[in-house]
């Protein structure tokens, strides 16, 4: 009963906003947009992040503006044309980054970090993964905190996408979104790439014709071994004297 009426007051929710965003001017529809929920945010907000609170909603999740995280993109992607591919490093630990990021870096000419970021990759020149970006991309100041602490050190430009808790001590420019969430970060960083490359004017808007889709990262199913019949574990026992 109680899931069902949660459901119902999210529908409407959905649907206020589209009526809310109709006839704005956005980088893609705003059914696009609802559908990859990458304005929900958690429960929970930093202090950082307090001014980009939209609402929130019924259940508690927090929710930014979308007209908001459209400019930022636009805004991140004039910034990101203004370098080479190659002084542009892209990190993302969370595992439904790896494949939007990786993406995003084999389509603008960036390095790619995911996974574990290996400290010293900013700031050892011995260390075997360094690199030496002038502006780095982060998607999220939690958990590439280890980045973010070397590209403040080495004094390159900080990009990140900010989720409702994230702090943004030493971050330059945040798109405020969810950065948690698969779909959400394969449609900021496909409209990253997308905007990015016509900032470059490498593409016109009509003739990129890679899907969002391609940017998500794939979930493998791990199939489960059955356990054959009559079989049993051996047990060891200690013998009593």
């Amino acid at each position: 009963m109680v899931e069902t009426k949660m459901k119902e007051e999210t529908k409407t929710d959905e649907n206020d906003d589209v009526e809310f965003y109709k006839g704005k001017e956005l980088l893609t529809d705003i059914e696009t947009y609802l559908k990859s929920g990458v304005h929900i945010g958690t429960k929970f907000k930093s202090g950082d992040m307090r001014e980009y609170v939209f609402k929130k909603r019924k259940d508690g999740l927090i929710v930014f503006n979308i007209e908001t995280i459209d400019q930022r993109i636009r805004m991140v992607s004039k910034i990101l044309a203004k370098y080479e591919g190659k002084d542009i490093a892209i990190v993302c630990r969370r595992l439904y980054g790896h494949t939007p990021i990786k993406k995003f870096a084999a389509m603008t000419g960036a390095k790619a970090f995911t996974g574990r970021f290996v400290p010293g990759t900013f700031t050892n020149p011995q260390a075997r993964s360094f690199h030496e970006p002038k502006i780095v991309i982060l998607c999220d100041p939690l958990t590439d905190s280890q980045a973010l602490t070397e590209a403040s050190e080495g004094h390159f430009q900080i990009i990140a996408l900010a989720g409702s808790e994230s702090p943004l001590k030493n971050v330059d420019v945040s798109i405020p979104a969810n950065n948690k969430g698969r779909k959400a970060l394969a449609l900021m960083l496909y409209l990253l790439t997308r905007e990015t490359l016509i900032e470059r004017k490498e593409i016109d808007s009509k003739s990129f014709k890679v899907e969002v889709e391609e940017f998500e990262q794939q979930i493998e199913e791990k199939a489960k071994k059955p356990r054959s019949q009559g079989t049993f574990r051996r047990r060891s026992f200690r013998r009593r004297y």
